[in-house]
C-alpha cells in the first residue's frame, strides 16, 4: 500500500520513471527513421547519400547550385499547402509547452513541419537537423504523456524528457540534455523532474552508443593539455569577447533578413530564394551545406589554412541566415557550432608564436562553447554540451570564462534571443 504526500505516491513516481525509459527507447528509434528519410531524399535529390559537404562537392557546379533551390521551393510548398490542412492553428513548439506546463502539442502542424524539414536539409539548406529531431522526440512524449496513468501534474514532466533525450541522442550529449531542459526548458531546477530527466537522457544515449555511434560527437586529435595560466586566461576572455559581439551580429543579421523576407508572403518563393542562396555560395565554399557537422569536425582536425578557414565562416555564416530567414524548418546550433569553431580557430593562428600551452584546436573549443552561449542566452548549457561533445574536459576553466564573458555581452544588448527557442528557428 502506497500513501500520497506532497512528492507523490511511490506508484506514481514508478509510473513517472517508466514513462522516462519509454521515451528513451522511442527516441532512439524516431532517430534512426528520420536519418533514413533524409538519406531516402537526399539520394532522390544528388543521387549520393554521404556527408552533404562531400556530395556538393561530387556535383557539377550548376547542380549545386539548383539542389538547394529546389528543395527549398518543395519545402515551401509542404508548409504552404500544410497550412490549410492545419486549420491554421499555430504550431505550439516544446520549449513553451514545457515552461506552460501544457503537453498537447499540435499533431498536424508537427507533421508538416517535419515533412518540410525533411526536403531543406536533404537538400542542403544550412541549418541543423538537430531541431526537428528534438521537436519530434518531444512530440512522442506528449502523445506518452496524455496517454499514461499519471497525474495531470507529472505529465509536463514526460514531455520535457522528450526533450531531454532528444537533445542527448542528437549531440551525444547527456548532461546537456538535462541542463538544457532544466535551464531552457523549465527556467528552473525542478525537483520532481530531474531523476526521470537523467533517466531519459541514459536511456537515449545508451542505446545509440550501443547501435549508432559509439563515441563523442566530435573526434579530436591529441592536443597538449592547456594550463590555467595568466595568458591562458586571458586568451579565453578575448575570445568570449570576441564571440559574444560575434554571437549578437548573426542575431542581428537573422533578424534584418527575417524581416526583409517577411514580405514575400508566398513561402515556396521565399524558402526558394533562400535556397538559391545557398546553392550559389556554396559554387565557392561546399561547406556551406548541411548543418556544419563536415566542417567543424575538419576545423577540430587541425591543419586548416587560414583562408579556408575565413572563407568557411563567411559564407557559412551568410547561408545559415539566409535559410533561416526565409523560413527553412530546422534547427541553428550545429550550424552556431560552425561560426564558433572557426571565429575560434581564426583567433587561435592570429595568436601566432604566443605560446598557450595549446593551438588552434582548442580555441576552436573554446569559440564553439562562446558563440553558443551568445546567441542561445544558456551559458550552463553551452559549456556543458560542448564539452561533452569535443571530449576536452581539461579547458574546462576556460570555456567557461570564454561563455560567461560571451553572454555577458550578448545580454547587454536589446537583440532577442532567436525567437525565444534557440534549438529551432520559426518562420
Amino acid at each position: 500500500m502506497t500513501s500520497n504526500n506532497e512528492n507523490g505516491s511511490v506508484t506514481d513516481i514508478a509510473k513517472l520513471w517508466l514513462a522516462a525509459l519509454i521515451v528513451g527507447l522511442l527516441r532512439a528509434g524516431a532517430l534512426v527513421v528520420y536519418h533514413a528519410a533524409i538519406h531516402a531524399i537526399q539520394w532522390l535529390l544528388t543521387q549520393h547519400t554521404g556527408s552533404l559537404v562531400e556530395d556538393a562537392r561530387k556535383l557539377p557546379l550548376w547542380i549545386r547550385a539548383l539542389v538547394p533551390a529546389m528543395g527549398g521551393v518543395v519545402a515551401g510548398l509542404i508548409l504552404d499547402v500544410g497550412r490549410g490542412w492545419t486549420g491554421g492553428k499555430p504550431h505550439i513548439d516544446y520549449i513553451d509547452a514545457a515552461r506552460e506546463g501544457a503537453t498537447a502539442l499540435n499533431d498536424r502542424t508537427t507533421a508538416v513541419r517535419t515533412l518540410s524539414s525533411l526536403f531543406s536539409i536533404a537538400s542542403g539548406a544550412s541549418i541543423g537537423r538537430e531541431g526537428p529531431m528534438v521537436q519530434i522526440s518531444a512530440w512522442l512524449a506528449s502523445w506518452l504523456a496524455r496517454l499514461f496513468p499519471v497525474p495531470a501534474a507529472e505529465r509536463n514532466a514526460i514531455l520535457i524528457c522528450g526533450i531531454t533525450s532528444g537533445i542527448a541522442a542528437v549531440y551525444h550529449a547527456p548532461i546537456a540534455g538535462v541542463v538544457f531542459a532544466l535551464e531552457l526548458a523549465l527556467g528552473f531546477f525542478s525537483r520532481h523532474a530531474i531523476a526521470p530527466l537523467i533517466l531519459a537522457a541514459v536511456t537515449t544515449s545508451a542505446l545509440i552508443f550501443w547501435t549508432v555511434e559509439p563515441s563523442p560527437l566530435y573526434i579530436l586529435p591529441v592536443v597538449p593539455r592547456m594550463p590555467v595560466t595568466g595568458q591562458g586566461l586571458a586568451a579565453a576572455l578575448c575570445v568570449g569577447a570576441v564571440s559574444g559581439l560575434l554571437g549578437l551580429f548573426q542575431l542581428k543579421m537573422i533578424e534584418w533578413a527575417h524581416a526583409g523576407f517577411g514580405r514575400i508572403r508566398r513561402r515556396a518563393l521565399r524558402l526558394g530564394l533562400g535556397g538559391i542562396a545557398v546553392g550559389l555560395l556554396s559554387m565557392v565554399a561546399p561547406e556551406v551545406w548541411g548543418n556544419g557537422y563536415t566542417a567543424v569536425s575538419n576545423v577540430l582536425a587541425g591543419g586548416l589554412s587560414w583562408k579556408w578557414v575565413a572563407i568557411g565562416l563567411c559564407a557559412k555564416l551568410l547561408a545559415t541566415v539566409a535559410s533561416t530567414s526565409s523560413g527553412a524548418i530546422g534547427g541553428i546550433f550545429t550550424p552556431t557550432l560552425f561560426v564558433g569553431a572557426t571565429s575560434g580557430y581564426l583567433f587561435g593562428v592570429a595568436l601566432g608564436g604566443v605560446h598557450m600551452g595549446g593551438d588552434q584546436v582548442i580555441m576552436a573549443v573554446i569559440g564553439m562553447a562562446a558563440v553558443l552561449a551568445a546567441v542561445t542566452r544558456a551559458p550552463l548549457m553551452a559549456i556543458v554540451m560542448v564539452l561533452e561533445m569535443t571530449g576536452q574536459f581539461q579547458v574546462t576553466l576556460h570555456v567557461m570564462l570564454a561563455c560567461g564573458v560571451a553572454y555577458a555581452i550578448s545580454t547587454r544588448f536589446r537583440i532577442k534571443a532567436l525567437y525565444g527557442n534557440p534549438i529551432e528557428h520559426h518562420s
